[in-house]
């Protein structure tokens, strides 16, 4: 029974730690724009490719 007189403030305080971190996250606009991930996800980016080195020596 002391382990549960433990753990329970400790689960209500990390409860609470969450949710203020929660609601931090939202008032900083970490929600805001919920679909431009996914969207630029879908974006190629072609100049971004690095390109094959050019083998300049004579084949054979």
């Amino acid at each position: 029974m002391t382990g549960l007189g433990f753990l329970i403030p400790l689960a209500l305080l990390a409860g609470l730690v969450g949710l203020m971190g929660f609601f931090w996250a939202l008032r900083n606009g970490q929600f805001e724009d919920l679909d431009g991930a996914s969207m630029r996800i879908l974006i190629d980016d072609e100049d971004d490719v690095p390109l094959p080195p050019q083998d300049d020596s004579p084949a054979g």
